[in-house]
């Protein structure tokens, strides 16, 4: 597999890896410039020659995939039997620099509910370097039509007609962010109740208005769920100083909330943030 499969594979599981480039070649070196490989916390596909230096840094990589800390990195290698070594002397006589890039994991985000808000949140959200999900319980609700425009950005994304949604939470990664907004209260409340039971969720947020709010509260803690477990779940969620009920207001709201927590959980220098809102999905 070479490292264009291994980065496209990772990119669309999710998965964070680094990205190894050869930046500089002085004298003699097994690969030119411009040789990638990509590695991840199991696999390692490209190659940039092999040996000692590639499997140190396979190492470094693996490192920074750990610490979670660095995002680019130069490495400086000598080719040549006095070069200290830690998997075996190369003796191609040259000396290498290599960049290490970190490509983090995209954050997944699923949408329940497929009404006008749903497809303009979906629009909106296709257009970033997510991992989408986007379900509804109704036939036909997610179509070709709707494919072919958000299979047009960088998210990578995946459409669901389930008569059953809740089992897509089950099958979520750690850490996803959860937008409900179905065409039926009562496939709202089923849709909390199942977020609140799935541990490691990110973000869990539900549309509508607060009195809609405090009767899913009510309705929560009967099925047994305690006030800080409840608490997590924004509602109403959007901007509230974006106002307005209009399917495309609502979503733009949601959306600049939303892009605000990924942010946050982000650790790379962002420039601004935003904040989120209510109405009904229909």
């Amino acid at each position: 597999m070479d490292w264009f499969d291994g980065l496209t594979r990772a990119r669309a599981a999710g998965k964070p890896g680094v990205l190894l480039t050869i930046v500089e070649v002085r004298g003699h070196s097994p690969r030119d410039v411009g040789a990638k490989m990509f590695v991840d916390v199991q696999t390692a596909s490209g190659s940039v020659g092999g040996g000692n230096m590639e499997a140190t840094l396979i190492e470094r990589a693996r490192a920074m995939l750990n610490d979670g800390t660095d995002t680019v990195v130069e490495a400086e290698f000598g080719l040549n039997e006095h070069a200290r070594v830690a998997y075996g002397t190369q003796c191609c006589g040259g000396i290498v620099r290599v960049l290490l890039e970190l490509i983090g994991q995209r954050p997944t985000v699923a949408i329940f509910g497929a009404g006008h808000v749903g497809k303009e949140l979906a629009r909106i959200l296709s257009r970033h370097e997510i991992i989408l999900h986007l379900a509804d319980s109704r036939e036909g609700m997610v179509d070709d039509d709707l494919a072919a425009t958000l299979n047009s950005g960088p998210a990578t994304v995946h459409l669901h007609t389930l008569p059953a949604p809740e089992i897509l939470i089950a099958s979520l990664p750690e850490g996803a962010h959860i937008l409900i907004l179905t065409h039926d209260h009562a496939e709202d409340l089923m849709l909390c109740d199942a977020a609140l039971r799935r541990e490691g969720l990110g973000s869990v947020g539900v549309i509508g208005s607060a009195a809609k709010w405090a009767r899913f509260r009510k309705g929560l803690l009967s099925e047994g769920h305690g006030e800080p477990a409840i608490e997590r779940i924004q509602c109403p969620m959007g901007v509230p100083e974006l106002t307005g009920k209009h399917p495309a207001v609502i979503a733009l709201s949601v959306a600049a909330d939303l892009l605000r927590v990924l942010q946050k959980a982000d650790p790379r220098p962002q420039r601004e943030e935003g904040e989120s809102r209510s109405g009904d999905g229909r």
